[in-house]
């Protein structure tokens, strides 16, 4: 067979296996739809498909029909970033910054130590976890983060299903997610910077805020039509600039977002570009992140590491959503409710991992860790809090 038909191949088990097991299986309540399309991407990696039916893998996924789903999920994830940038939402975190910058800094920082203390165990029990040029305070800092990140994308529709994301405890459910996500960029952006290349990256710096202020002015004088073509343009233009600098296209992407105001687009027209970003990109990303697993230091240690992130992550969150309650005097139960709903971390942590991969920052079973990490902390969002919402 020719490429073409191969990755039509790739394409046509990329978007049905995920969807016959979501709907035969009739998973959403524990395991959203995402959740099966990662789950699906780890079972048609190496470490599975490939262990199992490594001809059969090998004849599928060739090095041209790989380099081309990757593109493909490359500018998926772009385009899924610009978007949680562009729905930031600082001003309503301004407004009520006390309890913001508490909850935020409280349910960011706990797991973030959890986290840190967990990639120091996992560096005093061997080799085999670090990247080849990753220094140890930035796995550190990249899991730590890893086990702090909230997934603001998989939230607003975690909410949507719970019917509680227009109601006043997701609007500052919300808020607080938003300043985690700053926080995550920022980390990204210092773990990755390069002291060999800060001239670069301090041009950039310099290029970015006076190209957002002339965009700006750009976008503020143009008819809402053209604002979607100029946002296309403006993201392609930042992922290449920060990647030039070193930074990553993924941090370029973030910031070309967070340069933008969501009110200079129709909301409605705004969700159903997440919608589709969803349901035709980010399916080949879930793939592409599923061929990058390894299983090599064995598949015990994987899961032993995985586990042991997820304890630090759930327990961290937990108790510094607790502590906020506390300072903050919530009503009994709420700290419970908005602690698991912080959980969840499918896509930003696995964009945030597969940068830190990228970067060989992280080895590929430090990868395959998180990505277990990341799946099973979002599959035990809904479980957990449907029956609280309730008053179950």
């Amino acid at each position: 067979m020719n490429t073409t038909e191969l990755f039509l191949i790739a394409m046509a088990m990329i978007f049905a296996l995920p969807w016959l097991i979501w709907r035969l299986g009739n998973t959403d309540y524990y395991a959203p739809l995402v959740v099966i399309q990662i789950l699906t991407g780890i079972l048609l990696g190496p470490g599975v498909l490939g262990a199992a039916f490594p001809d059969y893998y090998h004849f599928v996924f060739t090095p041209a029909v790989v380099q081309t789903l990757t593109g493909i999920a490359w500018w998926g994830v772009m385009l899924f970033v610009m978007i949680a940038g562009i729905e930031l939402d600082l001003g309503k975190a301004w407004q009520h910054r006390r309890e913001s910058g508490i909850t935020a800094g409280l349910a960011l920082g706990v797991p973030f130590v959890f986290g840190a203390a967990a990639a120091v165990v996992m560096l005093l029990t061997g080799k085999g976890w670090l990247g080849g040029q990753g220094e140890h305070w930035q796995f550190v800092l990249g899991i730590g983060m890893a086990c702090a990140v909230t997934a603001l994308p998989i939230l607003i529709l975690l909410m949507e299903k719970m019917d509680i994301l227009r109601q006043p405890l997701g609007q500052r459910i919300l808020r607080y997610a938003s300043l985690d996500d700053i926080a995550i960029w920022a980390v990204l952006a210092l773990i990755l910077m390069d002291w060999q290349r800060v001239g670069k990256q301090v041009i950039f710096l310099i290029g970015f805020a006076v190209a957002t202020w002339l965009f700006r002015r750009l976008m503020a004088a143009v008819a809402e039509r053209d604002r979607w073509y100029l946002a296309l343009i403006w993201l392609a233009v930042c992922g290449f600039a920060a990647d030039w600098a070193g930074l990553h296209s993924m941090v370029g992407a973030f910031l070309a977002g967070a340069a933008m105001e969501s009110r200079w687009f129709d909301q409605e027209r705004m969700d159903l570009l997440r919608h589709h970003v969803l349901l035709a990109l980010m399916p080949v990303f879930f793939l592409s992140t599923g061929l990058r697993t390894n299983w090599e230091v064995g598949g015990g240690a994987v899961f032993a590491a995985a586990a042991l992130l997820l304890a630090a992550s759930v327990a961290g969150k937990l108790l510094g959503v607790q502590l906020a309650g506390r300072i903050l005097k919530w009503p009994p139960g709420e700290a419970t409710i908005i602690g698991w709903l912080l959980q969840t971390k499918a896509l930003i942590m696995i964009i945030f991992a597969n940068v830190l991969l990228d970067r060989h920052i992280i080895s590929s079973e430090t990868f395959t860790a998180l990505l277990l990490m990341a799946v099973a902390s979002t599959m035990l969002t809904v479980p957990k809090v449907a029956p609280r919402l309730r008053g179950g």
